[in-house]
């Protein structure tokens, strides 16, 4: 086929109806690679692809993935989410609202801890949302703000989400990490400020005020989250002080994190370890074989001169560089309905990295823009893996209701994406004042 732009489109159409067809991700996009490969390269073409997966996987970055994820693993495995949320329900107990803002910074801090969107949900959510419905903050509140609370996991550092973007499109980790900090808390802040308005709109503005707690009842609580709250300042004062390297800094992390989950919390047991080190394992792998599959998917595009053909005919369009991010937004917003993030990262980010730079957008800011994205498809149907988390801790509650109760964090996204673009030093200032400007 001599035009490659319609090649690209038949790669992709075939690429959805693989994906589709309930087959692993990592498996379909290697499916799609070899068929295409020998189809217009030919069979010598094929034996290639076992050289190009393994390369892809030849990267001493690639190490800290699976440290984070047992990182996560440990904590998520203990009561460090109920501790976490206690700790800030005693000590916000006298702000207005401050059970949802106690539950929504829970997840955050959970979420830096774990790096897992569901594992957040379901940690936070098994306390909190009992707790706000039993203190009548409505049901859609209650659920929405834990759901969209759990996304946090993929943008507040350490995010093994940052890790994949940086290791498909070559930008610095470390970079990634900090330009995910004030966009982080920037969708702290909008959470918790819809949360409090709807809630104060529904009536049920005498819940805004909660129990009081003593001062003992305050401190007895924080020798039990405190220990994992200095490893994250440790992870990240190690990896931007010059001590380490983000995969031994990880590395250090998950021997710290897993010695306090036994220490403080008593995981002696040796089948509860073994849990976390399979589970880890798992899914340290299946993330692994995505990224080698989607190292072979793009020598595919990029043999079949498909992605510079792409780059080349969005460069030539000569459209207003915010309509093209517009068009690149919405393209992320659809795939992150169907794909969870690592998927769409790995397919997607090296494609369109060159034409974002090239319209004059920051590689980092664009980063976060395409995690927020990310975001929005874990809470939205038809896949939003977060809603049906909360649906499985709080089955009483319907679906609908959840969903519902989830939109308007959406709409909380797209203003934090909007505010982004009118302000893009929220993502790129702490990375240049503390690195420098990127070279």
């Amino acid at each position: 086929m001599d035009d490659p732009l319609i090649l690209g489109g038949i790669v992709a159409l075939f690429t959805i109806l693989v994906l589709f067809s309930g087959i692993s991700v990592a498996n379909g996009l290697l499916i799609v690679a070899a068929v295409f490969l020998l189809i217009f390269d030919g069979l010598r073409s094929l034996e290639l692809l076992p050289e190009i997966l393994f390369g892809k996987l030849d990267s001493f970055a690639l190490l800290s993935i699976p440290m984070f994820i047992i990182m996560g693993a440990s904590i998520a495995s203990t009561r460090a989410g109920g501790d976490l949320y206690e700790a800030l329900e005693r000590w916000l107990t006298r702000v207005p609202g401050g059970l949802v803002i106690s539950n929504l910074g829970a997840c955050a801090l959970f979420a830096a801890m774990s790096g897992s969107s569901p594992a957040t949900c379901a940690a936070i959510g098994k306390m909190g949302i009992p707790e706000m419905r039993r203190r009548g903050y409505p049901e859609g509140v209650a659920a929405g703000s834990i759901a969209a609370g759990g996304t946090l996991g993929i943008l507040i550092p350490p995010s093994v989400t940052m890790i994949v973007y940086g290791i498909a499109t070559e930008t610095s980790i470390g970079r990634l990490f900090l330009a995910g900090v004030l966009p982080g808390l920037l969708l702290v802040g909008l959470f918790m400020a819809w949360s409090l308005f709807d809630t104060w709109r529904n009536g049920s503005a005498d819940v805004l005020s909660s129990r009081t707690y003593t001062w003992r009842e305050r401190f007895e609580i924080m020798p039990r989250v405190a220990p994992f709250i200095l490893i994250i300042i440790g992870v990240l004062y190690a990896m931007y002080g010059g001590v380490a390297t983000p995969s031994e800094t990880a590395a250090v992390g998950a021997l710290l994190c897993v010695i306090i989950a036994m220490v403080i919390y008593k995981l002696w047991n040796p089948k509860e370890l073994w849990v976390v080190l399979r589970d880890s394992t798992r899914e340290s792998v299946m993330i692994l074989f995505i990224i080698g599959a989607a190292g072979a998917f793009s020598y595919m595009l990029s043999s079949l001169f498909i992605t510079q053909s792409i780059a080349e005919w969005i460069g030539t369009l000569g459209v207003n560089k915010w309509v093209l991010m517009g068009a690149i937004n919405l393209f992320l917003l659809v795939a992150g309905f169907f794909l969870p993030p690592v998927a769409v990262i790995l397919m997607a980010a090296p494609i369109l990295l060159p034409v974002v730079t090239a319209a004059g957008f920051d590689p980092y800011w664009f980063a976060v823009v395409l995690t927020i994205n990310m975001e929005i498809g874990l809470i939205s149907p038809p896949v939003g893996l977060n809603l049906y988390v909360i649906n499985g801790i709080a089955p009483d509650i319907p679906l609908k209701t959840i969903l519902k109760g989830s939109l308007p964090y959406v709409g909380c996204m797209v203003l934090a994406i909007v505010i982004l673009c009118l302000f893009p030093g929220l993502a790129t200032w702490l990375p240049d004042a503390i690195m420098g400007a990127a070279v």
